[in-house]
Order: C-alpha cells, then sequence, then structure tokens
C-alpha cells in the first residue's frame, strides 16, 4: 500500500508520536509512507526516517492557498492508497485535499473529546463526504462527536492509541541512576506531563499537590513536556487562568520541579514513584498508558478514554476536583511497597494485553486494506 499520513506537526506530544509510531510500523511492514505536515519544521520535533514534506502552512490565506496547492501536488505525484489524517486541522485539509486525488481513501482520527466549538464540529459535518470513515481514540471521543453530529454513528470507529511496552519496560539499574542524577532523595515522587494548555489543567495539578503537601510534606512534584519557563498561573483569588510560566501564589512551587521538554520519558518514570494526570479533557491519554506500562501506580481525572484505559489498575477521580486528586494521591502514597508494586504489575499487564502498538498497526493496517477492498470493489461495480 501507499500511505500518506497526515499531521499538524511532528511535535513532541502525545497525538503526533502515535501517529508517527503507527506511519513506522507501516513502513518496517513493506508499505510505501510519506508524512505530509501542515506548519514549518518545529525546533522540537519527533525524529523520524519517513519522507516528511511540510506544507508550511502559516496563519494567512495567501500561505494556505500555496500549501494547498504544495499538498495536491504532492499526493498527485505520490498517488496515495490511503491519507491518513489526525487532529482537526489535518482532517479537515485532508478531505479537501483526497477530492483531487483519484483513488485516494481519506481516513480521520480525532485524538481528543473536545476539538473545538461548534463551527468546527460543523466544519467536520460538512466534510464527512469526502472520509471514508473517523476513527476516535476512545469509546468516550466517538460518543460525544457522534451526539454533536460531527461524525454519523455508521462512519464512526473506536481504535485506543498503542504502547510500546517493549520500549517501556521497568528497569531498576535505569532507576537508580536516573534518580541519582536527579539529586531525587527518598521522598515520594509523582511525574506529570503535558503541554501547558487548558486541557491539561495544571492549576487543578496545582492545588491538589500542595493539599497533598500538607500532611505528606516529604513529597515532590516533577513535571515534564512543557518548556521549562512555561507557566500555569495560579490568582490569588483562586481563579485558573493559562499563561507562560509555572507560578502562582506562594507556595504553588514548592517542591515542584520543571523538567522542560524531555526525551527520556522512560528513564522519568522508571525514576518515579507515582504517576498524576489533573487534565479537564482528553482523548487517550499516551503518557497515562506508558506510565502504566512502567508498573507505576496512576491517578487520573475521569476524562476522555482515561478510565477505559486504567480500568481497575489505577485510581480515577471527578475532573477540576483537586480535593479528590489530592485524596487519591494520598491514599496511594499510603500504600504499602508490595501493593504499589501489585498495582504496577496489574497495570502493565493490562498494558500489554489490551493497548500494545503492535496490536494498533495491526487493526489499521486491516483498516486500511478494508478501505481498498472496498474501493476497488466498487470500481469493479462501476465497470
Amino acid at each position: 500500500m501507499r500511505i500518506v499520513t497526515v499531521l499538524n506537526s511532528l511535535a513532541v506530544a502525545g497525538a503526533e508520536k502515535q501517529a508517527l509510531a503507527v506511519a513506522e510500523r507501516m513502513a518496517k511492514r513493506g508499505h510505501d509512507v510519506a508524512l505530509l505536515l501542515l506548519m514549518p519544521r518545529l525546533p522540537e520535533e519527533w525524529p523520524t526516517t519517513l519522507t516528511v514534506v511540510h506544507l508550511d502552512i502559516r496563519k494567512n490565506a495567501a500561505s494556505l492557498a500555496t500549501g494547498f496547492r504544495r499538498g495536491r501536488r504532492f499526493l498527485r505525484d505520490f498517488r496515495p492508497d490511503v491519507v491518513h489524517s489526525h487532529s482537526f486541522h489535518s482532517n479537515l485539509l485532508a478531505r479537501l485535499l483526497g477530492m483531487g486525488v483519484p483513488g485516494a481513501m481519506v481516513v480521520s482520527t480525532v485524538h481528543n473529546v473536545y476539538e473545538g466549538g461548534r463551527l468546527r464540529m460543523l466544519a467536520y459535518r460538512l466534510t464527512d463526504r469526502w472520509s471514508e470513515g473517523t476513527v476516535a481514540v476512545s469509546a468516550a471521543a466517538a460518543e460525544r462527536f457522534v451526539r454533536l453530529k460531527a461524525i454519523p454513528k455508521r462512519k464512526c470507529m473506536v481504535r485506543t492509541n498503542g504502547i510500546d511496552a517493549e520500549e517501556f519496560t521497568p528497569d531498576a539499574a535505569r532507576r537508580a541512576a536516573t534518580r541519582a542524577a536527579m539529586g531525587a532523595d527518598p521522598s515520594f515522587v509523582w511525574l506529570s506531563a503535558g503541554r501547558i494548555t487548558p486541557a491539561k489543567d495544571f492549576p487543578n495539578l496545582l492545588r491538589a499537590f500542595q493539599l497533598v503537601r500538607k500532611e505528606e510534606p516529604n513529597t515532590e512534584l516533577w513535571i515534564a513536556g512543557a518548556r521549562a519557563d512555561a507557566k500555569a498561573v495560579i490568582s490569588a483569588d483562586g481563579a485558573a487562568r493559562q499563561a507562560f510560566v509555572l507560578t502562582g501564589e506562594r507556595g504553588f512551587q514548592e517542591n515542584v520541579r520543571r523538567l522542560g521538554l524531555r526525551r527520556d520519558m522512560p528513564a522519568l518514570l522508571d525514576a518515579v514513584d507515582g504517576f498524576v494526570l489533573g487534565s479537564a479533557w482528553e482523548g487517550m491519554p499516551l503518557v497515562v498508558g506508558e506510565a502504566m506500562a512502567m508498573e507505576k501506580p496512576v491517578v487520573a481525572t475521569d476524562v476522555g478514554g482515561v478510565r477505559e484505559l486504567v480500568g481497575s489498575a489505577g485510581s480515577v477521580v471527578p475532573a477540576k476536583d483537586p480535593e479528590a486528586l489530592a485524596e487519591a494521591m494520598k491514599a496511594t502514597m499510603r500504600r504499602s511497597g508490595e501493593e504499589r508494586a501489585q498495582l504496577g504489575r496489574a497495570a502493565r499487564e493490562r498494558v500489554v494485553n489490551q493497548f500494545s502498538i503492535d496490536a494498533a498497526a495491526d487493526w489499521w493496517e486491516a483498516l486500511y486494506k478494508q478501505e481498498i477492498g472496498i474501493r476497488d470493489q466498487g470500481s469493479e461495480i462501476g465497470c
């Protein structure tokens, strides 16, 4: 098969990592795969050996028109069997580009329960005719998009994210080395990860962590994934707002370490004692599955597909409720070491059995072949 994966960028984030992992596995299986990226090259991107084409689209009409022509020309030259796009902007552009490329089957993926307001949902609805189907990364995301009539139920599928359990395998020696390098003392260390966006709701996490520290002062919170100078501000009146440096009212920085953008997540997950997610909304957060594969106890908010992923192998609490998040974190810390180890082993087993990246790649490959078969059958019938 000839496959083009369409993404906004190769930004170091979960959706991009998942899409790239599937694309690279398709290439290893002998398919001809290329990446079509809407944005210009970024300073920090996931590395890949696949062919990458940047459309260099910026926030103006002239750039959009030029990028559209460049994308249409590339697809006509490449002659893909499948155009697989990810997230709102890429999904829309891929559908429009696909109209002018004979034989190309467009498949869309939504990676979050929230990809914008009513106008974006209308755009999805109006362009659905140019997509063979839309795949959501969680049942929660699929249900919401169908309910909003952005995706017709008959064309909506669910395929959860896949985790590379081989990459995320616990290593006691690496844990000791990373803790020593990080200067971690014997305290309990929590890790969270993500860019500073309203979806990640770091103010909620910071409030919860300070409640934890009132009873468990020998605790640290490490935050990876955002620039080290990024911030989530908590104002004096208690209202949360997003900005660009992790700070806030007095005490909200104590025992919080900003790690910046990191490419050594397996080592970081080895080094910590638990993973915490305080998000306001999600699709199927890849990093939660990675933490589970690393046998870490997980505490997370009940958003998107988190409950589908975690099951009984962790603690799930309501979103925007720092008290509930703090109580779950304290309960995890107060378990015995053996109890936490048992929970971690159950979490890894769940990932290996139900959320492997190879199983995800198998599913996508089968879907591509199915859609190509339907196309070819339709052509024969038409003749």
